[in-house]
């Protein structure tokens, strides 16, 4: 009797865990895999992709969540600061996707009300991976925040830096995803 009240148990404690652990906070892509494209590379500062923003979609947000963010941020970058490649903010709460190519302002893709700000390469929208030849892989994490205000307050000249303060303050949960890109001169 022991033993199977032991693997009711286990099974109970097996089972409430795998049901939690899916129902956490996620964001995932039908575009990206391991390794960004030239899809997604930047059009310019000699490279030579797409620069088209991948599809994300995000699930099961935290209680309280009254908009969403989405950045990508190249960590690898030889700046001393990393370099922001897409700063979004404002996306309504009833919202959970980015289609692909959201990022292109042209296109008017992202759900109303939604903010791109300008990136480090000094515009609005998104600018995909471009590190320089021969600098080896650079990571892009993007991340998707749950946030507890339905406006950050910043709009599209708010420079990185000051969004990111603003995303610290207000964020409930965050979850991430990383993709690497390489150039080797040609």
């Amino acid at each position: 009797m022991k033993k199977i009240n032991l693997l009711i148990m286990v099974f109970f404690l097996f089972t409430s865990g795998t049901i939690i652990a899916q129902k956490t906070f996620t964001l995932s892509s039908k575009d990206l895999g391991g390794q960004a494209t030239k899809t997604e590379e930047f059009g310019g500062f000699g490279c030579t992709g797409k620069n088209q923003s991948p599809q994300l979609s995000w699930a099961n947000a935290p209680e309280g969540t009254k908009s969403f963010a989405v950045t990508m941020y190249d960590p690898d970058a030889p700046t001393g600061s990393g370099w922001w490649h897409w700063v979004v903010f404002d996306i309504p709460a009833t919202s959970n996707e980015l289609v692909t190519n959201a990022g292109n302002l042209s296109l008017n893709l992202t759900p109303k009300g939604t903010i791109q700000s300008v990136t480090n390469y000094g515009v609005a929208g998104y600018g995909g991976p471009c590190p320089p030849e021969n600098h080896g892989s650079h990571q892009y994490i993007i991340t998707v925040y749950a946030l507890k205000t339905a406006k950050l307050g910043t709009d599209a000249n708010t420079n990185p830096a000051v969004v990111g303060y603003n995303l610290w303050m207000n964020t409930i949960a965050k979850a991430s995803i990383v993709t690497y890109y390489r150039r080797e001169k040609k």
